[in-house]
């Protein structure tokens, strides 16, 4: 006698489905990004760069408190990290600058495949339950990744009047970003940080500033944070050839 099936094993609530719609919505930014990347429309690429990247970081907190982890939607995010964090940015670059410079290509792709390398290895580690606790990344996490190598065109936003910043040092700059993501660098991760109580309110009132700074001043705010995150790992990095 065949046994009843539980039909709730194959169907889905609603809201179980939202960390996914949030996901194809992340991908639908980074693809139209592209688009407009290839317009000309260099402001609204990078906003929707960024706007991949909000989507992304709820994506999977939207799906651990709603207890609608799924493999499927583990490996499309993983998917959707490549196109927002590696391609995106890269294509966008590209055609900004790059274009007519030699060998402008190369370095597009070398930063998209350190990206894909780099989620590649994260993937792993999670599969192998790697030891690493979560208060640290090895190597610069995609997301950031793909703020930082977007740095030459927040400097050209923000001081229009002055000369853009030259093909050849962008596409240096690609390869230092795409090196620094497949780097073994630890380099902190926010989502094991604890707060005190009494810390809590200086928290809150930096978020506050360091928020209403990027929405009053948003490209200044994002070169300051971009350049001070380097100077971050950089340091990183020396303290680890040190020890």
């Amino acid at each position: 006698m065949k046994q009843p099936v539980d039909q709730t094993e194959n169907e889905f609530t609603i809201t179980g489905l939202l960390p996914n719609v949030l996901t194809l919505m992340a991908i639908c930014a980074g693809l139209t990004a592209i688009r407009f990347g290839f317009r000309g429309d260099y402001v609204t690429a990078v906003q929707l760069i960024m706007a991949a990247g909000v989507l992304d970081g709820l994506d999977g907190r939207l799906a651990r408190l709603l207890k609608s982890e799924s493999k499927m939607g583990a490996e499309l995010d993983s998917l959707a990290d490549f196109l927002n964090f590696g391609v995106a940015p890269a294509l966008v670059v590209y055609v900004w600058t790059l274009q007519e410079v030699r060998g402008g290509w190369i370095c597009a792709l070398f930063f998209a495949i350190c990206c894909v390398l780099r989620l590649a290895r994260f993937n792993v580690g999670n599969d192998n339950n790697d030891a690493n606790d979560g208060s640290f990344f090895e190597g610069v996490p995609a997301p950031a990744g793909a703020l930082l190598v977007m740095l030459p065109m927040y400097v050209s936003f923000a001081f229009i009047e002055a000369p853009i910043v030259p093909g050849v040092a962008v596409c240096a700059y690609l390869i230092l970003i795409g090196l620094l993501l497949i780097s073994r660098i630890p380099v902190w991760s926010f989502k094991k940080t604890r707060i005190s109580r009494e810390n809590a309110k200086y928290f809150l009132v930096g978020v506050a500033v360091a928020v209403a700074a990027l929405l009053t001043f948003s490209w200044i705010t994002l070169i300051v944070l971009c350049v001070a995150y380097v100077f971050y790992v950089v340091g990183a990095w020396v303290r680890v050839r040190r020890s």
